[in-house]
């Protein structure tokens, strides 16, 4: 699993930000805590497991942790348990748009918990340097906020989502991997819901098992950072599984499209879009696809070193900032009930 874990680190490449300076990190000077029994809101310190390889993650042998936060806000003139969804940055870490989300999700009834997965790690961002940080890390934190919103009288523990962007696109899809979830959290507390926005599905994680809960995806039709292409396919596969996938394009959308940000061209980004592989979390192996051919062990790992590209396109589409939000807001209404 060695090379397993390499490839996982070098694959979150592809995983950069959507551009925009941090609008600030979640920080907090308070010990973390394990429990919202008491109703707290605001800034929560918490710990998470900071995994460096998923063999390491699925066994539970991580022996790192980390204190991360988040921050709660309960929708205002509601009473008793809400919902709740939360909020996971991309490579940029949190930025305006994450506050944008946090907002509108407020506004539907239900509560927010934007965490900051890369600050308490002593992180600012890995847009520059995908190394810093394995995505398993962030993974893991999602499923610990998961874990703690689940213990706060004001919440639904059976009706807490995810939604999540780019780098935090693929925690939303991969925390419904039972491999995961079972890594971090004991029973049968899971999301409801998982929302990716434009992740990468260039290389996979896969499993035979998954928590059963509904996908919305939202791509972009002219994304050439994380193409939407290759989620359609995965989209299929899971509904192949079972999984009831929801899937929205947005035909001139580009990387970032729900964020108010110009249209940009970054010559040096790299892109995993011409990438195509799977770690499979039940088998314990990384396979990479060029062409008919299927490569293992160091053939694949060397693969992923060639198949990389670079060029991108990010900014924010009029359309999809406009009709996303829209669809978020039905997804989750039938998700939840309300």
């Amino acid at each position: 699993m060695t090379a397993i874990r390499n490839v996982l680190i070098g694959v979150t490449v592809v995983l950069a930000g959507i551009g925009a300076a941090p609008a600030g990190s979640i920080t907090s000077d308070q010990p973390p805590v394990a429990t919202l029994a008491d109703g707290r809101t605001g800034t929560i310190a918490f710990e998470a497991l900071t995994p460096k390889s998923a063999r390491a993650l699925v066994e539970r042998t991580v022996a790192e942790k980390s204190i991360i936060a988040g921050l709660l806000k309960l929708p205002a003139g509601v009473h008793g348990a809400v919902p709740a969804v939360v909020i996971v940055h991309g490579s940029s870490g949190v930025t305006k748009g994450e506050w944008e989300w946090a907002d509108r999700i407020n506004k539907l009834g239900i509560a927010s918990f934007v965490i900051d997965n890369f600050t308490g790690r002593g992180i600012r961002e890995t847009e520059t340097d995908q190394f810093r940080l394995s995505p398993l890390a962030d993974i893991a934190g999602a499923l610990a906020a998961l874990r703690l919103l689940a213990t706060h009288p004001g919440i639904d523990p059976k009706h807490i989502g995810i939604i999540g962007f780019s780098r935090g696109g693929i925690v939303a899809l991969d925390t419904a991997l039972e491999p995961f979830r079972r890594a971090v959290i004991d029973g049968d507390l899971r999301f409801a819901a998982h929302i990716p926005f434009y992740p990468s599905c260039d290389i996979n994680f896969v499993s035979a098992r998954l928590d059963g809960s509904p996908v919305l995806m939202l791509l972009g039709g002219k994304d050439n950072y994380t193409p939407a292409a290759p989620c359609l396919a995965y989209a299929d596969e899971l509904r192949d599984k079972g999984v009831r996938v929801s899937v929205v394009v947005y035909p001139n959308g580009h990387h970032a499209f729900d964020r108010d940000i110009p249209l940009q061209y970054y010559q040096q980004d790299p892109s995993a879009r011409n990438c195509h592989g799977r770690v499979d979390l039940d088998a314990g192996t990384f396979t990479m696809q060029r062409g008919d051919l299927a490569l293992t062990g160091s053939d694949a790992v060397a693969e992923v070193k060639q198949c990389f590209t670079t060029g991108v396109n990010y900014g924010g589409d009029p359309e999809a900032r406009e009709k996303s939000p829209v669809e978020v807001a039905a997804f989750l209404k039938s998700v939840f009930g309300l």
